[in-house]
């Protein structure tokens, strides 16, 4: 088999151990913890994703980022994509609307995890607490459910290149929601924040 073949291969093969860990555990903290388990070990496979075949930006673009699509299930579900992101990067913090789960090949990435405080009686604002902070790195994943909220910061020399699973794919992903601390304000957070991004098979 060629890389190509050994990689969707084993792509495969783990979104099908994932796929059964959701229809026996629905989606919980637990479930997707047991699925973060999972995609470490295909982040473990180093050598079915080399820089050469997932590139990160240029160096010379400060804050760029680059998405490769691995996988979607035909209703675009289960949508695994390998983000490469230049340190620099960061994002208001924001939800997805979907559970998702982050695991680190390379590089590391400081999360920042929010709890809202308002009533959520005003759709226009909102209030936003700092609840913990998480630098995914290999070994150390982070997972979401779809309410949950989250900021990231790419930190250290070197671009990042993570896992990113998603429930649904990211473009299916309209209603999500963005959080500009200093205003307080609540945006959409694709037309506001979402930078066009490579997308590769």
């Amino acid at each position: 088999m060629s890389l190509a073949q050994q990689r969707d291969a084993a792509v495969r093969q783990t979104l099908t151990a994932i796929r059964a860990i959701a229809a026996q555990d629905g989606i919980t903290h637990a479930s997707l913890a047991r699925i973060a388990d999972r995609l470490q070990e295909l982040a473990a496979q180093e050598a079915l994703f080399p820089l050469d075949a997932f590139p990160p930006p240029p160096a010379s673009e400060a804050d760029a980022s680059s998405r490769y699509l691995l996988h979607e299930d035909a209703d675009k579900t289960f949508a695994l994509y390998l983000n490469s992101i230049n340190p620099g990067k960061t994002t208001p913090p924001h939800n997805h609307t979907t559970w998702a789960v982050i695991v680190a090949l390379e590089g590391e990435e400081l999360n920042r995890v929010y709890t809202r405080t308002d009533d959520g009686r005003d759709p226009e604002h909102a209030t936003l607490a700092l609840s913990r902070e998480v630098v995914v790195r290999p070994g150390t994943p982070i997972t979401f459910l779809g309410d949950d909220i989250h900021s990231i910061h790419v930190v250290g020399d070197r671009p990042t290149r993570h896992f990113h699973l998603y429930g649904r794919a990211l473009e299916t992903l309209t209603d999500r929601i963005g959080y500009d601390l200093a205003t307080r304000r609540v945006l959409n957070y694709n037309r506001n924040y979402m930078s066009a991004t490579k997308q590769t098979a």
